[in-house]
């Protein structure tokens, strides 16, 4: 390249200089880190063909900035491998869960549930970020869909059935053991239609089963609770536990009168 504009300056004679860049490859582990870098190395050689200085001048200014040009490669590797080095670490740290941390994080449920007053076997939840591990009694029962209860108190009599009206009181908690609503503080209970998708798809779930006089305590995953967002109650996919009481279950039948229509449950 720097023959190659000495030429174009006019001159018809040989090239003053003529530089050959040699390259070398040396690999140099880095302290703490299982990495090998690269560093490119690169000498120059020059040859001194003609007496005219000022051409030779001129290539020796092009040397100098090419060899300024090494050693600034030079000043940046090190702190390259050296980021790298401190770097990997802290990666390999975040990736590995001890036993110790989920006592810890266990711990701080408790006390917190502690704090609001949970009833007694309310489940605990161990939340790291998105990941949530649901810590129970053996007397809770597991479903297929991932939904969790414990019944407190059977009741007597059919279960609901799609299209029949059920009646009941609940408490609602978030993982925390807060209390996010009740109808007896309301101070009436909750009637829904059975059937209609009116109610949180793991909620219904856990009270098709029941039957009047019943006490049932549901846990509900994210993927079977309400939806999300501004518009919402809920701000973000949280486990949801209610404390349901099944009060009583009707039978509805259409009636219409005239342009109107709806359900009498009797």
């Amino acid at each position: 390249m720097m023959a190659s504009r000495v030429a174009a300056s006019g001159s018809t004679s040989a090239p003053l200089l003529n530089s050959n860049e040699k390259f070398s490859m040396n690999r140099i582990p880095c302290r703490g880190a299982r990495y090998r870098l690269t560093v490119v190395t690169c000498s120059s050689t020059q040859q001194q063909v003609s007496s005219d200085l000022t051409k030779n001048e001129e290539h020796i200014k092009i040397m100098h900035l090419d060899g300024a040009h090494c050693r600034r490669g030079f000043v940046i590797l090190p702190l390259i491998s050296a980021g790298i080095a401190m770097s990997s670490p802290a990666l390999a740290k975040g990736k590995n869960k001890s036993k110790f941390d989920e006592n810890r994080l266990l711990e701080q449920n408790r006390k917190i549930q502690a704090a609001n007053n949970v009833p007694e076997d309310f489940p605990n939840f161990i939340r790291e970020g998105f990941e949530v591990k649901v810590v129970t009694s053996e007397k809770y029962v597991k479903c297929d869909s991932g939904l969790l209860y414990l019944d407190i108190a059977a009741g007597q009599g059919d279960c609901p059935t799609d299209g029949q009206q059920v009646t009941f009181h609940y408490i609602g908690y978030n993982e925390s053991g807060r209390r996010i609503d009740s109808t007896y503080i309301q101070g009436s209970p909750a009637k829904i239609r059975m059937g209609t998708k009116v109610l949180v798809p793991g909620f219904e779930e856990g009270i098709r089963d029941m039957r009047p006089g019943g006490r049932r305590r549901i846990i509900i995953p994210p993927e079977l609770g309400p939806p999300v967002g501004p518009s919402t109650f809920f701000s973000a996919k949280q486990f949801e536990v209610f404390d349901v009481e099944l009060l009583g279950v009707k039978d509805c039948q259409r009636r219409t009168i005239g342009f109107y229509s709806d359900f009498v449950c009797e």
